[in-house]
């Protein structure tokens, strides 16, 4: 079983968003992977994702039902895989990671896209519906690549 974590500042927009695309996609692929996401910040805890991210991803038949939550200290030893919705997210986690395998685990969310690989995600919350547009399609993009690396390791 691969451990999928993904980080970005509230837990109520991008991450929420690549956690429901990344377990639509492990589903249709028959892959063995847990997904969870969390925020930097304890602002929304509690929370489901933000409405207008909620909408954008319906629409593409993905419900987010998640709640948010904040980063732990334990997810470096739980996850295989940490990632960042920006530089700010990924240098905030750094901080945490005093170890090697520790730090091996952390990248951007679009480390493994093609398109849009090694790009931070805007966050869309002050943006207006293009916005949450973007940010599903670079997620779509990562998850995708994501998939692939993972198929890899679990052969």
């Amino acid at each position: 079983m691969t451990n999928v974590l993904f980080v970005c500042l509230g837990n109520i927009c991008r991450s929420p968003a690549a956690e429901g695309l990344l377990k639509r996609m492990a589903l249709e692929n028959r892959l063995e992977v847990h997904v969870d996401s969390c925020g930097l910040g304890d602002w929304h805890v509690g929370e489901l994702p933000d409405a207008r991210i909620r909408n954008a991803a319906q629409v593409r038949g993905l419900i987010l039902s998640g709640r948010a939550k904040k980063f732990e200290e334990s997810f470096l030893d739980r996850f295989d895989y940490i990632l960042a919705a920006d530089h700010e997210v990924l240098e905030y986690l750094h901080q945490f990671a005093k170890r090697p395998q520790h730090k091996a685990k952390i990248h951007l969310m679009t480390a493994f896209g093609t398109t849009y690989k090694g790009q931070p995600i805007n966050d869309p919350y002050y943006g207006g519906d293009v916005a949450f547009e973007h940010t599903l399609d670079v997620l779509e993009d990562a998850c995708s690549g994501l998939v692939e690396e993972i198929k890899k390791s679990q052969k």
